[in-house]
């Protein structure tokens, strides 16, 4: 029953206090492997592995130790840590905040303000994206992130605690610093990428079929089906897939990075992006959230009573 404790006090920590404003944890983590990747990049790929298990894995070890620590103490101290921990490693609450900006923008019909705002939550060039893109954009951030920021968490909490979320947010970290094919990160940032991929292979799944159980199943699922494999991403295919046809909205098409507009499969279907498809995409997540808390809590009080 802990783990359930932790995670509803985990994320009713993000849903009051929101991320923390000064000082975040990953904030340091990401100047740390910035220092660990001056000193042993190699355009290797085992340079990238030795990178990677340099930054992950003593932050791992270290939550492992301090969860056993305080379970020899207190229990109650234990499970509050990894609620702690949690709270640190989710992003619901900043989600819905920069998904909101946008809408209320897009709502007021100020489009300069709704392009700057969703430039916050993607990497593409929002300058000359009109309204429809605009929403396009927040819409695929949100569906996307749902399963990266929130329900990858969640995942992997359930499955290995406090030490589990560590690594799972870390290795999400260093993909979305090292993960690029470009001439420094094509090799280095290879075992980043393929980690963060394994890590998130089931979660993403779960997360489309979250989409699917809670939205429009038939589109969901057929939208997956022939739209998913056409996706780069392994991982962001069904999740966005699945989420667009729940939402019987288009998404995906060309986008622009760089200055240069590049072609990307069609995704979802039904009317084109709007606001309101930005606030389906926030509420489908949240009503995915609190379906997997009550799936934990449901799954701790059965147990409870396999073991009465």
């Amino acid at each position: 029953m802990s783990t359930a404790l932790a995670m509803l006090a985990g994320m009713a920590l993000d849903a009051l206090l929101g991320e923390p404003r000064r000082a975040h944890p990953l904030v340091a983590f990401g100047r740390i492997a910035m220092g660990i990747e001056r000193r042993v990049h190699r355009n290797r790929r085992l340079a990238g592995v030795i990178g990677w298990s340099i930054a992950v894995l003593p932050f791992v070890a270290i939550a492992a130790l301090i969860v056993q620590a305080l379970a020899a103490w207190s229990a109650t101290a234990s499970w509050l840590f990894a609620a702690c921990v949690l709270y640190l490693a989710v992003g619901h609450r900043s989600l819905g905040e920069h998904a909101r900006a946008v809408e209320a923008a897009l709502r007021a019909g100020d489009l300069d303000t709704a392009r700057q705002a969703v430039g916050r939550m993607v990497s593409r060039d929002t300058g000359a994206l009109d309204a429809s893109q605009v929403a396009a954009a927040a819409t695929e951030s949100v569906l996307e992130n749902g399963s990266d920021a929130v329900f990858g968490a969640l995942f992997w909490f359930a499955l290995l605690g406090a030490p589990g979320v560590v690594l799972y947010r870390l290795s999400n970290t260093l993909d979305a610093m090292w993960g690029y094919r470009t001439p420094r990160f094509e090799r280095y940032g290879w075992a980043a990428a393929r980690i963060d991929d394994a890590l998130n292979y089931v979660p993403a799944r779960l997360t489309a079929l979250t989409y699917a159980l809670l939205g429009h199943a038939a589109a969901a699922l057929r939208c997956w089906r022939t739209q998913a494999p056409q996706w780069d991403s392994p991982n962001a295919g069904p999740v966005m897939a699945a989420g667009a046809g729940a939402l019987r909205v288009r998404l995906g098409g060309p986008a622009p990075y760089h200055g240069v507009w590049e072609s990307r499969p069609a995704l979802g279907e039904g009317a084109l992006a709007d606001a309101d498809a930005i606030a389906a995409a926030r509420r489908l997540v949240r009503r995915g959230v609190g379906l997997w808390l009550a799936m934990a809590t449901v799954a701790a009080l059965v147990a409870g009573d396999l073991h009465a």
